[in-house]
């Protein structure tokens, strides 16, 4: 009878992968010993593991570098990275080593672009995309960076006021883009996004703001959904709309000429994860070049804002058992060495699932568990996984410790979860930890930040 928990993996999906593998009966990731990373740093630990940024970058660039050849398609490809999804230093001089641009979506974020233009990881004539409701601080940033000689600087238009306020700002003669209000998936709360623009109101906004105002140059028409992209009748019917949008303005503004389809690219969160990335971007190509082709316009350059498919695989969350309680027949809750609510937000705030693996013990006998975080919260817990209704993992034994990893968190969880701030109940934000391979390909860590100390919480309080 196959009780071990490597029968259970082994009969419930395709194992290893690509990610993942089994070595002297531990669990390995992209090769890193995990069990050696937490003997060296202890729990609880997030990491990041670097060469993932980029080896996703390239993967998206080769995707589209192919999907363009099949089509025959006469334009460029950019690939922006979304800083929102992780601002981190180390994520960004990983992502620029790959000749990308990026994406920004508050006023702090153009600091930290004239902090790599400084540095020389960003240079003049690196695109950067600005996106968001724009403040009077972010206009004066993006104006001061356009004043800066940022020529790729290309502010997008998200309502009516925010032309002339950048004009105000700046005298110089800039590019800028504007962001299409798509129409939400039926099932959303609301109809329309609150972001951009109304589709029927785009060729009026350019001839009322843009058409004979020698400033300002029209160069990008920006797409994204809520939903991200997906091989749906919704996500085809808003593309679509949007194309007509395109072609539409293009025929009254002849320097507009890039079409930013946003990001949305979804990223593994099971090992059951399926999803045909060269066949969305090669249908997304395709359909771009049938309707300009049918409109007797020039395709546009494309530009994504890849963020959770930049840096989410590259991140992961370790923890410890440290007691299981049986609260009744049915339910065994095994509580961690730290808390949900504030080492993985979204798996809390939006019912998120990662994946979900044990670090050892994977020749035990496997049972069912509730995750359980150390908050005194109700709500602080996790329950399940992404393609199954129940967790499975090693048969609690306090003699012998469990320690289990979260896999691909590496989007936005430290900036929901409030980075080096307070935590709810007090909780300590874990160490993290970064890994990298050196130029024979070994493998190398390196302390990014300890464990919050009492001290520097009771500092931020007021005590």
């Amino acid at each position: 009878m196959n009780t071990k928990y490597i029968d259970l993996i082994d009969q419930t999906y395709h194992f290893p992968t690509e990610e993942f593998d089994i070595k002297e009966k531990q669990l390995h990731f992209h090769g890193i010993d995990l069990m050696k990373l937490v003997q060296e740093y202890g729990s609880p630990l997030k990491f990041t593991y670097l060469p993932k940024i980029s080896e996703n970058i390239n993967r998206a660039k080769s995707w589209f570098d192919s999907a363009f050849a099949k089509a025959d398609y006469q334009a460029k490809y950019r690939y922006c990275y979304c800083t929102k999804s992780s601002h981190f230093k180390y994520v960004l001089d990983e992502a620029l080593k790959n000749d990308i641009h990026v994406e920004t979506s508050s006023a702090f974020d153009i600091n930290i672009v004239k902090s790599l233009k400084k540095s020389g990881k960003i240079s003049k004539d690196t695109y950067v995309i600005c996106n968001g409701f724009k403040r009077d601080l972010y206009i004066e940033n993006i104006a001061s960076l356009i004043d800066s000689g940022q020529k790729n600087c290309i502010p997008v238009i998200d309502n009516h006021e925010e032309l002339p306020l950048l004009q105000q700002a700046t005298e110089k003669k800039f590019k800028v883009g504007i962001r299409i209000a798509s129409e939400e998936e039926p099932k959303f709360e609301f109809y329309t996004s609150r972001l951009g623009i109304g589709y029927k109101n785009i060729n009026a906004f350019y001839k009322n703001q843009i058409e004979g105002n020698d400033q300002v140059e029209l160069k990008m028409l920006h797409f994204f959904i809520n939903t991200g992209i997906r091989d749906t009748a919704y996500y085809w019917n808003e593309l679509h709309k949007c194309l007509r949008v395109y072609v539409s303005l293009k025929k009254i503004c002849p320097t507009l000429d890039s079409l930013n389809i946003g990001g949305g690219f979804p990223i593994k969160n099971s090992l059951a994860f399926d999803f045909d990335y060269q066949y969305m971007i090669e249908e997304i190509v395709s359909q771009i070049k049938q309707v300009c082709d049918d409109a007797e316009v020039p395709v546009p350059d494309l530009f994504t804002e890849f963020g959770s498919f930049t840096v989410g695989e590259s991140g992961g969350a370790i923890y410890k058992i440290l007691h299981q309680k049986q609260q009744n027949d049915r339910e065994k809750w095994s509580m961690i060495n730290s808390s949900f609510i504030t080492t993985l937000p979204d798996s809390w705030a939006i019912s998120k699932r990662f994946i979900l693996l044990p670090l050892n013990r994977w020749n035990d006998e496997y049972e069912r568990v509730l995750l359980g975080g150390l908050t005194c919260d109700s709500d602080d817990y996790y329950n399940s996984e992404q393609n199954v209704n129940a967790i499975y993992l090693p048969k609690y034994h306090k003699d012998k410790p469990t320690y289990i990893g979260f896999f691909n968190t590496g989007a936005y969880q430290e900036t929901i979860g409030g980075y080096g701030g307070i935590q709810h109940c007090l909780i300590p934000a874990p160490k993290h930890v970064l890994i990298d391979r050196d130029e024979n390909g070994e493998i190398v860590t390196e302390l990014f930040r300890d464990q919050q100390t009492s001290e520097q919480m009771l500092e931020i309080l007021g005590y």
